[in-house]
């Protein structure tokens, strides 16, 4: 096998070979882990510092940035399209947001019988993963290395099996992988975008997806239903300033109400995508236990 040294500056010792990384400590001594690297391989380094962040070199070619969108599709043709969770990723986990994130990802999981994809990260993105787990269904994701505010000391997920996400060297390829997990080819397909409390990147990738179904453009056959999960009147500012651009004239009265969905707990979630894939009371009955509130 062999390896190849990437670099050596003071604070920083890399070492990549096809299949594994050798991280060097403090004391000089090597432990290695294997690196999830499906079919071929595109990270061209990983640099791994004595503080135990991760680092990516430039890109050198925007092939790199087509590769990676191209295993992004790869594994959602192999995982299948389903719900996408936009959410916080600090979150903490005995947060009540972080509680009812879980119960909603396996009420839709079972209710939709679908994927369930997310960030790959902590905080609400965990919550959602859980629940999708819990309700025996399929998770894909595509991780960042770059989640909270801190660089991770690894590019794995604690838990998942590393068939069932892909981390991203780039944002861009991430957010492709992110749309098209809920681009609907035909009316059997159940997919949805759920957006919960977040921060700068939860509101980024909202809007983002937002502006992509205002203009046409997120590359549908169908529509596919947008929740925004107000929880505890968590975006009730946001939307307050959004009546305010309707009077400002920046976006038309009612355009963005047309088009997503506001729901104040997991109840009326439930209950809205239910009506929109037409799926019988009696299933709803067999499936939805969450409660009004939660």
């Amino acid at each position: 096998m062999v390896s190849s040294m990437m670099g050596f500056a003071q604070s920083q010792f890399l070492v990549r070979n096809n299949h594994q990384n050798l991280i060097f400590g403090r004391d000089g001594v090597a432990s290695n882990f294997n690196l999830f690297m499906p079919q071929r391989p595109i990270l061209r380094g990983i640099s791994i510092r004595m503080n135990g962040s991760v680092g990516y070199p430039e890109r050198s070619s925007p092939n790199e940035v087509k590769e990676e969108i191209q295993r992004c599709y790869e594994l959602i043709h192999r995982l299948g399209r389903g719900v996408l969770y936009l959410g916080s990723a600090r979150m903490k986990t005995d947060s009540q947001h972080y509680l009812q994130t879980l119960e909603l990802s396996r009420e839709i999981a079972s209710l939709l019988d679908c994927t369930t994809w997310t960030g790959s990260g902590p905080g609400l993105m965990d919550a959602a993963i859980k629940g999708a787990m819990e309700a025996q269904k399929p998770v894909g994701g595509f991780k960042i290395a770059k989640e909270a505010g801190q660089w991770t000391s690894s590019n794995f997920h604690p838990y998942l099996p590393p068939e069932t996400y892909f981390t991203c060297r780039f944002f861009s390829a991430r957010k492709h992988g992110l749309v098209d997990a809920v681009t609907r080819t035909s009316p059997s397909e159940r997919t949805a975008i759920v957006a919960l409390p977040g921060g700068v990147g939860t509101l980024d990738e909202v809007f983002e997806i937002l502006t992509l179904i205002q203009l046409q453009r997120i590359g549908s056959k169908h529509p596919v239903p947008f929740l925004l999960m107000n929880y505890d009147s968590f975006y009730s500012k946001l939307l307050a300033f959004l009546e305010d651009c309707e009077k400002w004239g920046t976006v038309f009265d009612g355009e963005v109400a047309s088009l997503w969905k506001v729901c104040s707990g997991n109840f009326e979630a439930l209950e809205y995508l239910a009506e929109f894939y037409n799926i019988p009371e009696i299933k709803r009955d067999c499936r939805i236990h969450a409660k009004s509130g939660l």
